[in-house]
């Protein structure tokens, strides 16, 4: 099974949060085809919480899903999230990151 370009999983996933009304943007781009993203979702009390790609041994076709995540930080005070976010970038530029203001609820993600 191969990906969907990762331009085109961000813009669904940040539209489809903007149709339920949720905040969600771009706050980095990197590669179109094949950058790895993360997200970061603000859940409005002052923490947030980061979902990072899943290892590698993990396998996509087990899941049914193109991306997998794993929940890096849940609910961590946000300087904590953001530099972790800070030295992926100086790691992979290519490295893309999804903002989402969101309380609770479903993500619309698959998770480890």
């Amino acid at each position: 099974m191969s990906l969907f370009r990762t331009d085109l999983w961000v813009a669904a996933f940040v539209r489809r949060h903007n149709d339920l009304g949720h905040i969600c943007v771009v706050s980095r781009r990197g590669d179109p085809v094949a950058g790895q993203i993360f997200l970061l979702v603000d859940h409005l009390n002052g923490t947030v919480s980061l979902f990072t790609p899943a290892p590698s041994a993990v396998r996509r076709e087990e899941h049914g899903a193109d991306r997998v995540f794993d929940c890096r930080f849940d609910h961590v005070e946000p300087p904590k999230a953001r530099e972790r976010i800070e030295r992926e970038v100086d790691f992979d530029p290519d490295v893309w990151v999804i903002e989402l203001e969101m309380r609770s609820g479903d993500l619309g993600i698959t998770r480890v």
